[in-house]
């Protein structure tokens, strides 16, 4: 389905003008159905509505985005929009630049987005930013029920190759604070990774399972 898309603007702001012709220009396309520009010095209601402080803002589809962004990467989007349930790499977006706040209030929203973020956490690839972003989203769900619904992702991670990740994934069960968790934090007590058996020990120590 092809997505619309809205654009907030302001007076002065550098990178407004590059975002709006791109947009447009998508919209010539076809990839993009309507585009409505907002001046926030006219409306200035229309921040709060969409919950920024920063120009440019805009949303294409169902995915909102600030500042500068480039032909490809906004092109991108318009055809994840329209594809669809692409939420996973819209939060690694996020994260790889730092908007650390945003995702985490997008996930409180939708929890249900939470598991395959946390899954990605075993991507080999994934950079450095945005695995240390994940982990502080996480923290974010310390005790949430949304989180407890995780722990088979967070098992899994348990498995991997890397002992970051396994040493990662333990503290990250932690955090869910349920007792179903145990068995596999003493397995993890166990492990062959200094790292992982230290925080597995924690783990245990503050839930009484030790």
């Amino acid at each position: 389905m092809t997505p619309d898309a809205r654009l907030l603007i302001a007076p002065g702001c550098p990178h407004c003008g590059s975002v709006s012709e791109i947009l447009s220009s998508l919209v010539k396309e076809g990839l993009i159905g309507k585009l409505e520009i907002i001046n926030l010095a006219v409306h200035p209601e229309a921040a709060a509505e969409a919950g920024t402080r920063s120009v440019p803002w805009f949303r294409i589809g169902e995915y909102s985005f600030t500042g500068a962004h480039t032909e490809g990467e906004i092109r991108s989007w318009a055809e994840k929009a329209a594809e669809g349930e692409s939420w996973t790499a819209y939060y690694h977006d996020l994260l790889d630049n730092q908007q650390l706040a945003e995702a985490s209030d997008s996930l409180k929203e939708n929890p249900d987005r939470l598991c395959p973020l946390i899954a990605s956490l075993d991507d080999k690839d994934l950079p450095l930013v945005v695995k240390i972003g994940i982990g502080a989203v996480l923290e974010d769900f310390e005790g949430e029920a949304s989180l407890v619904e995780c722990i088979p992702q967070l098992t899994e991670l348990t498995r991997s190759e890397d002992p970051a990740t396994r040493a990662d994934a333990c503290h990250y069960l932690g955090l869910t604070g349920s007792k179903e968790i145990l068995p596999i934090i003493s397995v993890l007590a166990e492990d062959e990774a200094e790292q992982v058996r230290e925080i597995a020990r924690d783990v245990l120590e503050e839930m009484g399972g030790a």
